[in-house]
């Protein structure tokens, strides 16, 4: 996992990490789709991680408001696997940044709505504030999460709440199954090179600079060249062959939570469409 703190506080004072945003990657002209502008808005820092306030293609300005991070970011520690926690009591409180990476409020949980790190790395909290309501005192939207796969070559942004910090990079491609310690994720993204996040960017959103929408959640890196251990994760194809790639960051899919969440907000793990693990 992109750990929490004591060794991304290492990476800052040797690299100067966080000091600005990468630079963007110069676009193939012929055909890369029109680029738009990604900034820090409705992105959120967490005590020890990022994350971001999310909606759903289909949620209304009146729902409760949703925070999207990393199951390994709960304020419990990580999930067991096999473990699915669902609407669990939570009064964590997120720092709202504006599109300049300026702290603007604190909101706060009412519950974990959803977390694993089975199959995904993924938390959802529920807000106690709507997106109506954080929109007329802040004059922040939250971001939008995409209800489709993202395809390799898109252009993406991994945008830290914790650090103010832009990566700029493409999907180089998909893990069939990455591997982690005790931890096994389903069809990961793969960055290319130039997303070298480190620990406090786990739970920032990927987002599709070609839509602004999201479509990941940023969880790991291969920090050692190690093999399937923590931080270190490997990658097993269908055949079951492994491949270290040192350096190489990866991120989980979001798609899937948009068939889940429905009226209100409300989760429903037996949806329509609905494929996130259960308990």
């Amino acid at each position: 996992m992109n750990k929490p703190l004591l060794a991304a506080l290492a990476a800052l004072l040797i690299t100067g990490a966080g000091a600005a945003p990468a630079v963007a990657a110069t676009p193939d002209t012929e055909a890369a789709p029109a680029i738009q502008a990604v900034d820090f808005a409705g992105t959120v820092a967490l005590s020890n991680c990022s994350g971001s306030v999310i909606r759903m293609p289909d949620s209304a300005d009146d729902d409760p408001a949703l925070v999207l991070s990393n199951g390994h970011c709960l304020e419990s520690g990580f999930p067991e696997p096999g473990e699915v926690i669902v609407d669990q009591p939570s009064t964590r409180s997120f720092g709202l940044l504006n599109s300049a990476g300026t702290r603007v409020a604190t909101l706060r949980a009412s519950k974990i709505a959803y977390s694993t790190m089975t199959d995904t790395d993924v938390a959802v909290y529920q807000l106690t504030r709507t997106y109506a309501q954080i929109r007329g005192s802040y004059g922040i939207d939250a971001l939008t999460l995409n209800d489709t796969r993202p395809t390799a070559g898109t252009a993406i942004s991994v945008v830290s709440g914790y650090w103010k910090r832009i990566y700029t990079c493409s999907i180089d491609g998909f893990a069939h199954r990455l591997k982690e310690g005790d931890w096994t994720w389903k069809d990961s993204v793969r960055y290319t090179s130039a997303c070298n996040t480190i620990g406090g960017t786990s739970g920032s959103p990927v987002v599709d600079r070609s839509t602004g929408r999201v479509v990941a959640v940023n969880n790991t890196g291969n920090e050692d060249g190690q093999r399937c251990t923590l931080n270190n994760p490997c990658e097993v194809d269908a055949n079951g062959n492994v491949t270290v790639r040192q350096g190489i960051n990866y991120a989980q899919q979001t798609y899937q939570l948009a068939a889940c969440f429905g009226l209100d907000n409300k989760l429903d793990l037996y949806a329509s469409g609905c494929t996130l693990p259960k308990p």
